[in-house]
């Protein structure tokens, strides 16, 4: 099994939920740490969801702040994803960084 460590990107998140990433077939996934950045003059709210299953919910980012979401480590299983949501249009940048094994 090839481990192979990684971040995934998102961009301008907003009120549309954006899968950050899905987990190939054959794949877990060790997330080692999740950040998501305001990149706006207010405070936001966001989403945080893996495998259909909040892991925070309505959780405040302070204007031009970020918030680490993990404390510690989160598998993430073949075909689950990581998905991301704000309360404000293009408010969030998010970094997914994770422990791939296949």
């Amino acid at each position: 099994m090839p481990n192979v460590i990684t971040n995934y990107t998102s961009a301008g998140v907003g009120t549309s939920p954006a899968t950050v990433t899905t987990v190939a077939a054959g794949t877990t996934s060790t997330t080692i740490g999740l950040n998501i950045s305001n990149v706006t003059a207010s405070q936001i709210k966001i989403d945080v969801q893996v495998a259909g299953v909040y892991i925070v919910k309505g959780a405040p980012i302070p204007a031009n702040s970020a918030l680490s979401v993990l404390d510690g480590k989160l598998v993430v299983k073949t075909t689950q994803t990581v998905i991301v949501t704000s309360d404000t249009a293009a408010s969030a940048d998010v970094i997914l960084s994770v422990l791939e094994q296949s």
